[in-house]
């Protein structure tokens, strides 16, 4: 079992900027098209955060076209090459699955002043 830690301890990430559920953030991710490879931008807001360590993983929503968007997005994953805090969340819960059944300004999480 401490093979096992050491492991995932040594293929962590370095520089993990802190994300918090409500914050609004800007995913960089690598997307490989045959043998080319380009970044392209998600930028939406952070409904929940799951497990922890190395396998820690947010899920990041947003509203395109009418129509709602769910990225899940591995924290300390080669494919995501980073992640920028837009604006910080207000928030009193741990998951925000309540924003799927709102439209409009009864999606928006109100910011935080830090």
């Amino acid at each position: 079992m401490d093979a096992l830690k050491l492991i995932s301890n040594s293929s962590l990430k370095e520089n993990v900027p802190v994300l918090n559920v409500g914050d609004t953030v800007r995913v960089h991710v690598r997307i490989k098209e045959g043998d080319k490879s380009r970044i392209q931008v998600f930028e939406g807001t952070i409904i929940a955060k799951k497990h922890g360590g190395i396998n820690e993983t947010f899920t990041v929503r947003r509203v395109a076209h009418g129509c709602g968007i769910e990225r899940v997005f591995p924290v300390h994953s080669p494919v995501v090459e980073k992640v920028d805090v837009v604006r910080s969340g207000k928030v009193r819960r741990a998951k925000l699955y309540y924003l799927r059944t709102r439209v409009g300004k009864a999606a928006k999480v109100k910011e935080a002043i830090r």
